[in-house]
């Protein structure tokens, strides 16, 4: 998928992903779309609600090789 900004969060433990994802995709433009590699299992669930909880939308996931690549437009 494309993507405006891509974020690598492998290796960091929850919360770290999303804090991460939060600081990274504050300067971005209304509309622009991320691209969060993260390896913590607990992202599955943290990614989507920080998106439901900040009226940004969660587009999807996949899963890489080392990743799950998770996708998010910024409100």
């Amino acid at each position: 998928m494309k993507h405006d900004l891509e974020i690598d969060a492998i290796g960091l433990i929850c919360p770290l992903p999303v804090l991460r994802l939060r600081k990274r995709m504050q300067p971005l433009s209304s509309g622009a779309t991320i691209k969060l590699l993260a390896s913590d299992p607990a992202a599955a669930v943290d990614v989507p609600h920080f998106c439901h909880e900040n009226g940004h939308t969660f587009l999807g996931s996949e899963t890489e090789e080392q990743a799950e690549a998770y996708y998010i437009q910024k409100a």
